[in-house]
């Protein structure tokens, strides 16, 4: 090839139950904006296969389980072709099969994507487990080379159990690379001994252009908030985060901060406990339950605060943290997993040592009496673009298929 030719595009299989549909626009969009600014690079063709499990009815009545069923077979999201096969997740045991499940279920809409003529260099697989296994079983079947991004849990809370620990590994054995995107995640996966030439850390960046600093009283107004401060949670109502945290340290501040209120963004199972806890306390004017609120206005409600709390038990990289701080808003959080690798000093906000109200009040309250200017918080988020992270991946891609292409 002469040396002024450009290198060929990289043509990749994406295979991640992590992915957006027509019908679930919102579900792993963190997935989905990495393939985004990957592909803005001009460098890559992508198709992806975004497994649904398959569920007998499109009713409503059924709620989120209705919307496997409804779930279009293939449909083009941002000019992508996604496939959206369905495999079965039998009870008791659906969590262990899953891995077999889903690669039988894919298998034939990979065939049909090759028989198409989209011979792709690598399969591109998010989650370990068990998305990852699943994509391990598909890269052997096919002679594909594979690489497995890790995200959070599947690593932090999945691995902990025997037998999906021991499919993770044998995928990670398999796998030509794995992406933490973390490097708290990386080194996680590096304790299984698959040679740490394997391992890279790519982090998630932030997008810039949406996430920035609007007026902080047209916010307020806009969104109907009250209060000085205006303190902000956005996460799932689930355990994990740790809202019923952040209520019982928000409550602790009100004798010296007697207008603040506190706004959760999210849903889940939890919010009718929550709600108990906030009836308990006798706070109930105080803290807001916005509900789920799409990802293009979460920068207004990020504007509107004047400083976001994260109180999670574990986590892989929190996007919301990046989030708050590219909108201005400092920001609270405990520090796990990959966390301290984005709150790296006092001009984004301070991280909790110890995880528990008292602790979490007591950040609050110094981040309150000494807040970062939003122009400091915004410009050390913005060192966490995606130009980076898509330069490294894309450097990984090509590496793979050429020593594929040459084997």
């Amino acid at each position: 090839m002469p040396s002024d030719a450009m290198p060929r595009r990289v043509r990749t299989l994406l295979f991640s139950t992590l992915f957006p549909s027509s019908v679930r626009p919102g579900h792993g969009l963190f997935v989905q904006t990495r393939l985004r600014e990957l592909m803005a690079t001009g460098s890559v063709d992508v198709r992806v296969v975004a497994p649904v499990p398959w569920f007998f009815s499109s009713n409503p009545r059924f709620g989120d389980y209705a919307l496997y069923a409804r779930t279009p077979r293939r449909e083009t999201l941002q000019g992508v072709s996604v496939f959206h096969p369905r495999y079965p997740l039998p009870p008791k045991v659906g969590m262990t099969v899953a891995p077999l499940s889903m690669a039988l279920a894919a298998a034939p809409v990979i065939r049909g994507i090759l028989a198409d003529g989209f011979d792709f260099d690598l399969i591109d697989a998010h989650y370990y487990y068990p998305d990852g296994v699943a994509a391990a079983l598909l890269a052997k079947w096919f002679g594909k080379p594979l690489v497995v991004t890790a995200r959070g849990s599947d690593i932090n809370l999945i691995a902990q159990y025997r037998q999906p620990r021991r499919m993770m590994q044998w995928a990670a054995r398999r796998a030509a690379a794995s992406i933490g995107v973390s490097k708290a995640l990386a080194d996680a996966i590096g304790e299984w001994d698959i040679g740490r030439e394997k391992l890279h850390v790519m982090r998630n960046g932030v997008d810039l252009e949406r996430f920035r600093p609007l007026p902080q009283a047209e916010s307020r107004a806009r969104l109907g908030l009250q209060g000085d401060p205006v303190l902000l949670s956005v996460g799932n109502l689930v355990p994990l985060k740790g809202h019923d945290l952040t209520i019982a340290a928000f409550a602790s501040l009100l004798p010296q901060y007697p207008q603040a209120h506190l706004v959760l963004v999210g849903s889940g199972p939890e919010r009718g406990r929550l709600e108990e806890k906030v009836s308990a306390l006798g706070i109930q004017g105080r803290v807001l339950f916005a509900g789920s609120v799409p990802n293009a206005e979460l920068p207004s409600w990020f504007s509107a605060a004047d400083l976001s709390i994260l109180s999670s038990s574990r986590e892989g990289w929190a996007n919301v943290l990046l989030e708050s701080m590219a909108c201005g808003t400092p920001v609270v959080a405990t520090r796990r997993g990959g966390t301290p690798e984005v709150i790296t000093d006092a001009a984004a906000g301070r991280l909790v040592d110890v995880r528990d109200a008292e602790h979490i009040a007591a950040e609050i309250l110094a981040l309150l009496r000494s807040k970062p200017s939003r122009e400091s918080v915004r410009a050390h988020a913005s060192q966490f673009g995606w130009q980076a992270t898509s330069a490294a991946q894309l450097n990984l891609f090509r590496s793979i298929a050429q020593e594929t292409a040459h084997a």
